[in-house]
């Protein structure tokens, strides 16, 4: 039987109900992310040593391999947590097909200026939707299509062989994954929230089906 760990890494994007109390001299911005490449926040790497500390806490501590993508503080998040658990050095893959959703003319905006520039109503049809992408970029249909092809080819074989797999990656990128490994319905995706930094542990039968899903938190 196979092992999937996944974790996703915090760059500048924040959930509103996560965000820290503003200050009178550091307001609090939610800008889009997507496949811009910022170093992983101090509260993301934050996150990733608790996410780690769980694994710890509940004997995930050896891997045979581990996957990221091509973006900095997904990297980095997998990193931390390698380190922590004593994994370093275990074999690597990254690619840009676990990237985060790339939101097109959306990226590097916040909340308020994209409602401006496009009108409410259309952007809460980009967030609130499955397969209709902003502009230059993509949904998360599209995310899916090609995370999916890249688990196919290059994780599933492996956790067939009952190795033992931690992925750090992001949000939309893990949301597609587990769409695939759950079968959720495009609307059970939508609804779907991962925890930034809090490990999802699933395990896996030799058919590829899922026996067991933890949450480690």
């Amino acid at each position: 039987m196979g092992e999937i760990a996944a974790a996703s890494g915090r760059s500048r994007k924040l959930t509103p109900h996560k965000l820290p109390p503003p200050s009178p001299t550091e307001p609090c911005v939610i800008t889009v992310t997507g496949w811009k490449d910022p170093a992983l926040t101090e509260q993301g790497k934050g996150e990733a040593l608790k996410g780690a500390q769980e694994l710890k806490k509940y004997g995930y501590t050896s891997f045979d391999l581990a996957f990221t993508s091509a973006l900095q503080r997904a990297q980095n998040t997998l990193a931390i947590q390698l380190k922590e658990i004593d994994q370093e050095g275990i074999p690597t893959k990254k690619d840009q097909a676990l990237n985060e959703r790339d939101y097109g003319d959306l990226t590097g905006l916040n909340k308020d200026d994209a409602r401006k520039k496009f009108g409410e109503e259309q952007v809460h049809i980009w967030r609130r939707s499955y397969d209709v992408p902003p502009p230059g970029g993509e949904s998360l249909e599209l995310t899916a299509k090609r995370v999916l092809p890249y688990f196919e080819k290059e994780i599933k074989p492996e956790l067939l062989k009952g190795k033992k797999i931690i992925i750090a990656a992001h949000g939309n990128s893990l949301r597609a994954l587990v769409k695939e490994l759950e079968k959720l319905t495009p609307e059970q995706t939508l609804e779907l929230e991962l925890a930034t930094g809090v490990p999802l542990v699933y395990e896996i039968d030799e058919k590829g089906a899922v026996l067991s899903k933890k949450i480690l938190e």
